[in-house]
């Protein structure tokens, strides 16, 4: 493949790449039944008149598969971060002892994981949409080279080229909604 060619087809493969990574991230915030720290990501407690992430004010642990701890590094902030977990809607009920906050995270109900099942495939489609969307821009790209002088065999063989990279990225996009769709179902 030609060296133009390469580096449209490697721009493209970074941006589908990028999908992927955000749907990994964002399947990560899904309240699976299992206590993880991840879970929290978007609570954000007002620290001193500033909005800041909670993994940013108290260390946030998992001592147990349906506990969440939250030791605060400043205990004056117990109640503000309380509120904070309850203001963000993430299905969590905080209680605390004066030193440590706990979070058990309740069983999901059959119609919740159905639902969350649903929502994740749904964002598994947006991300292949992303995905090939990546492709078409690449496309345009390489007919644009080509109108510049890129050959048209070079530009065959760059677009079976993003055809390729295409199809592994929206594979890997079925293996993630996969494997969370199992996590989800896993009780």
């Amino acid at each position: 493949m030609l060296p133009k060619a390469k580096e449209i087809v490697d721009a493209m493969s970074v941006k589908m790449q990028d999908a992927v990574e955000y749907l990994e991230e964002d399947l990560k915030n899904y309240r699976v039944g299992k206590a993880s720290p991840a879970i929290l990501n978007p609570v954000v407690v007002d620290y001193y008149g500033t909005p800041t992430p909670i993994n940013q004010v108290a260390s946030v642990t998992t001592p147990d598969a349906k506990t969440i701890a939250i030791q605060p590094w400043d205990r004056s902030l117990i109640g503000k971060i309380e509120k904070a977990i309850l203001d963000a809607n993430v299905g969590l009920t905080p209680s605390n002892n004066g030193e440590i906050i706990r979070c058990m995270v309740p069983a999901l109900t059959e119609e919740r994981r159905k639902e969350l099942i649903k929502k994740a495939k749904a964002q598994g489609e947006t991300t292949k949409v992303t995905i090939r969307n990546a492709r078409r821009d690449g496309i345009d790209l390489l007919k644009k080279a080509q109108k510049e002088g890129l050959s048209e065999d070079g530009e065959k063989e760059g677009e079976e080229e993003l055809q390729k990279v295409t199809d592994k990225w929206v594979k890997k996009v079925d293996e993630v909604i996969a494997a969370k769709e199992k996590d989800i179902l896993t009780v």
